[in-house]
């Protein structure tokens, strides 16, 4: 008979009774017809009909399912072979997934596991994404991976009144670009070889131009948007003696509508991917590399339209992390240099350079090249922008937009604003309060704490690995540097005490104990509250005396029931039209913010407060995994946990489209989360397990650590 899912009495049994049968059944396992029984538990469950089972659903939350057999139905008493009970939300939702699941493999029959069920919610997070949902981020850009890797959904999007971005979608969704740059004429031969052998996938092979990339060509390109190439590598076909054929080198991607290779979203991931994925970690430090060398800088992604902006550089904190990992690898130190010369060629040519470096403060600041509006964003993300030129100019907000950026109508204001937004987005911090409207001109507490970690890993990499003295190659000179120059960790010392010397004067207030960030054209602190403030604590630039009255003083200002905020309450201030709720402002959370956190303060011995701060963060993802279908999404609402992941704020939430089972979650919130439970102990994980808030585990005297 077909599988059924008849309504069981939450009463029929006691709790005893239950829990009894349960721990006699852990391991058992049923078959069931795969559509008939996924049809009947949502038609039961799912009553908002989006395709879930959650806490918003108003089904009975209690059942049974039955074997294909011809085993009668009943309740409790029935032969357990035949039949599961299912109780509450997380049990019904993950029956769905294993159903869909089995669905999408073709199966019309699926062997249920009672364990499967009742799997404990921190393994079983833990396992999506360590054994699927990291492969289903992964790329590669070759023939057999970039039909996968280069579709641009943020050029496929279309809002409501179908408006569309700056960068002109491709002709055809089947449509293809990359663009190659000059120094890489083998990847040139191959991806035109690929669109010769493969016309059905209509690939578009560009050179980039030789020299200087500017703000005009990047505009240039606009209409036509594409992929840029990557790292690849020469591989030998297991159990072939054929001639080594090129291969992608394996990247990682946020997942959703982010279908590249960001900048720091990529090392958040790989944080959570060292003791498992190891291939894709060197992948993106090697991608990483080939980006500087080729494009001058790590970029925001790597599309065509990013070719101007970059974002906040963890390069050398990545690749000594990998290091450490892979040094018994006999690649290991070859690519632990490629990236120091690399980090080095960026701190010069981009970071520290003109318009930069500030000079009077010695300071840096996010300054990327570009001309008009953002090209991946939308108009109606600057209709506030825009409309008043739209009055004035009788346009309606497409129209002024276009026109704006075709150079039709010039307007000041308008170019000061989108310098800033451009930075806004450089910084990775897109929106705040804290940086809108000014950020070209702040020298961040952020991007000035990365810089002296950069300085002092350089520094010591210089000394512990390369005997104090690494030449410089052609490949990675600055201009006008002479080739094989020998550096020493000296130098980079120098340049560490010097920039926290400046970190000091300029981004310390010692009144309010907390960094600020400074603004180069005023000469004065922002009064604005950042969570990043906690960053000197990550890259050792305060003493102890600025350390004890950050967690005094500053830390209060952040610390929310799930975790940290992006900013201050008082810095988001009143919510109204004319001050709209930012993403990266207060009550949001973001999980860099969170990691970095955790990982400065133990390093100044606030253990407490950092393994405190952790299970917070770690209980709200587990909460809203258990009773969201197994939802885990970019950012959260760390101010609440029945709904910590229902974001609208600008662009919404990224991790919430998908239907049945998640396959992805979110790429850094996924690695904050395995970095996170690494340092959780047995005591800790069964909390998290069992829905214990940080209140009720820390009244009874629970014990976090690993």
């Amino acid at each position: 008979m077909a599988s059924t899912l008849p309504i069981a009495d939450k009463d029929s049994t006691s709790t005893e009774s239950r829990d009894k049968d349960k721990s006699k059944s852990n391991h058992e396992s049923i078959s069931v017809d795969v559509d008939t029984t996924m049809r009947d538990l949502l038609a039961r469950e799912d009553t908002d009909g989006n395709c879930l089972i959650t806490i918003d659903d108003q089904g009975p939350k209690v059942g049974a399912f039955v074997a294909i057999d011809d085993f009668p139905l009943g309740r409790y008493g029935t032969p357990e072979k035949s039949k599961f009970d299912v109780q509450g939300v997380y049990q019904l939702s993950n029956l769905l997934q294993e159903l869909f699941l089995a669905q999408q493999q073709g199966r019309t029959t699926a062997t249920v596991k009672r364990a499967q069920l009742e799997e404990d919610p921190v393994h079983r997070l833990s396992r999506l994404i360590t054994t699927t949902w990291w492969d289903n981020l992964t790329r590669r850009l070759d023939a057999d991976g970039i039909d996968r890797a280069a579709p641009d959904n943020l050029t496929q999007r279309r809002d409501a009144d179908g408006m569309k971005p700056t960068v002109s979608a491709p002709k055809s969704k089947s449509s293809l670009r990359i663009y190659v740059p000059p120094g890489a004429p083998e990847q040139f031969a191959y991806y035109s070889t690929v669109a010769k052998d493969r016309p059905a996938m209509d690939l578009d092979v560009q050179w980039l131009p030789d020299g200087e990339i500017t703000a005009d060509f990047i505009k240039s390109i606009n209409d036509k948007p594409g992929i840029l190439a990557l790292d690849m590598e020469a591989v030998q076909p297991q159990g072939q003696s054929v001639t080594k054929q090129m291969k992608g080198v394996p990247f990682i991607v946020p997942g959703d509508q982010f279908n590249e290779l960001y900048n720091w979203d990529a090392c958040f991931c790989a944080l959570g991917m060292l003791d498992n994925h190891l291939a894709v970690v060197k992948g993106i430090v090697k991608n990483f590399t080939f980006e500087i060398k080729h494009y001058g800088k790590i970029l925001n992604a790597n599309r065509s339209y990013y070719l101007g902006r970059a974002q906040p550089p963890l390069l050398t904190w990545l690749a000594l992390k990998t290091f450490h990992r892979t040094k018994h690898e006999p690649d290991a130190l070859g690519i632990l240099k490629a990236a120091i010369l690399a980090a080095r060629k960026e701190y010069h040519s981009w970071w520290t350079s003109t318009p930069r470096l500030d000079a009077e403060s010695g300071l840096s600041r996010y300054r990327p090249i570009g001309r008009g509006s953002p090209p991946e964003c939308r108009p109606i993300v600057f209709a506030h922008v825009f409309m008043p030129y739209g009055k004035k100019y009788d346009m309606t907000l497409q129209e002024v937009s276009d026109a704006y950026n075709k150079g039709s109508i010039s307007e000041p204001d308008l170019d000061i604003f989108f310098d800033h937004d451009r930075a806004v987005r450089e910084s990775g911090h897109d929106t705040s309060n804290r940086v809108e409207g000014v950020c070209a001109d702040l020298a961040t507490v952020d991007l000035n704490c990365l810089l002296f970690q950069i300085e002092n890993d350089i520094a010591s990499t210089i000394h512990t690995h390369f005997n104090d003295g690494l030449a410089i190659p052609e490949d990675y000179a600055i201009p006008g540097e002479k080739v094989n120059t020998v550096e020493t960790s000296r130098l980079w010392r120098e340049r560490a005490e010097k920039r926290k010397a400046s970190i000091d004067k300029y981004l310390w207030n010692e009144q309010k104990g907390i960094y600020l960030d400074y603004n180069t054209v005023t000469r004065q602190q922002s009064t604005a509250e950042s969570v990043t403030c906690l960053w000197p604590l990550w890259c050792g630039a305060a003493n102890k005396s600025q350390a004890e009255r950050l967690v005094e003083y500053a830390l209060p200002k952040f610390e929310c029931i799930g975790g940290l905020s992006s900013t201050s309450e008082s810095t988001r201030g009143t919510v109204t039209e004319g001050n709209p709720q930012k993403q990266w402002d207060y009550p949001y959370g973001w999980a860099p913010h969170q990691v970095l956190a955790w990982d400065g303060l133990r390093s100044y011995g606030f253990h407490n407060e950092a393994d405190r701060l952790a299970y917070r963060w770690l209980h709200m993802m587990t909460e809203t995994f258990r009773n969201w279908n197994g939802t885990v999404v970019e950012k959260y609402d760390v101010t609440q946990l029945e709904r910590s992941h229902s974001v609208d704020a600008e662009y919404g939430n990224q991790g919430r489209n998908f239907k049945y089972a998640p396959q992805e979650g979110f790429g850094w919130t996924n690695g904050s989360y395995i970095y996170g439970i690494s340092s959780m102990g047995d005591e800790a994980k069964k909390a998290l397990a069992d829905g214990v808030s940080w209140e009720d585990f820390s009244k009874r005297g629970g014990r976090v650590p690993a």
